[in-house]
């Protein structure tokens, strides 16, 4: 599939295949991806919790999300994702090097992010990436030390509908050129 293609036939998907599984060799293929994404002076501070197993992901989505997003990842595998605080854009002194502070192992996170996404769409699976969760119960269920910021919970599966391409606003709606 040709790189345009791909990014242009990634969707949000909100209902998945309960008849197939994401395999564990599957999701480090995406976690593969996402590691080739660049980050602040190479220091690789994103971290990835696994839930493959529809046991512990029933058990997430039970006590982790609100009904919508628990309803949405029904059947999919979950990625929890993280970052370790106070690391990416910050001096020896732990002090921020700009306004950004911990906004780059968010930036650094999000990159990672776009890169599972798009490998996901490759090997033809859907995701979903949430942000409203509840970031006490995953720290407590997956044991995810204090260091390190819960960003967002993605979910892996195959998809059991097709969304349609959204609109797209018009490029000189968001660019300026100079």
């Amino acid at each position: 599939m040709e790189f345009q293609q791909l990014i242009e036939s990634r969707r949000s998907v909100r209902k998945y295949d309960g008849s197939r599984q994401v395999s564990q060799e599957d999701i480090r293929k995406l976690l593969k991806a996402a590691q080739e994404a660049p980050s602040w002076k190479n220091q690789q501070t994103s971290k990835y919790y696994c839930a493959v197993d529809r046991e512990m992901c029933e058990k997430l989505r039970e006590s982790c999300f609100p009904s919508f997003n628990k309803q949405r990842s029904e059947n999919a595998a979950l990625i929890v994702t993280a970052f370790e605080k106070n690391n990416v854009g910050f001096n020896d002194n732990n002090e921020p090097l700009d306004s950004m502070g911990n906004g780059w192992g968010c930036y650094d996170l999000g990159l990672q992010a776009a890169y599972l996404i798009l490998k996901a769409n490759e090997l033809g699976l859907a995701t979903l990436i949430m942000g409203i969760r509840d970031a006490d119960k995953l720290r407590e269920a997956l044991d995810i030390p204090e260091n390190e910021e819960i960003a967002a919970v993605i979910a892996v599966g195959y998809a059991d509908e097709e969304p349609k391409r959204p609109k797209r606003r018009e490029l000189d709606d968001i660019a300026k050129f100079f």
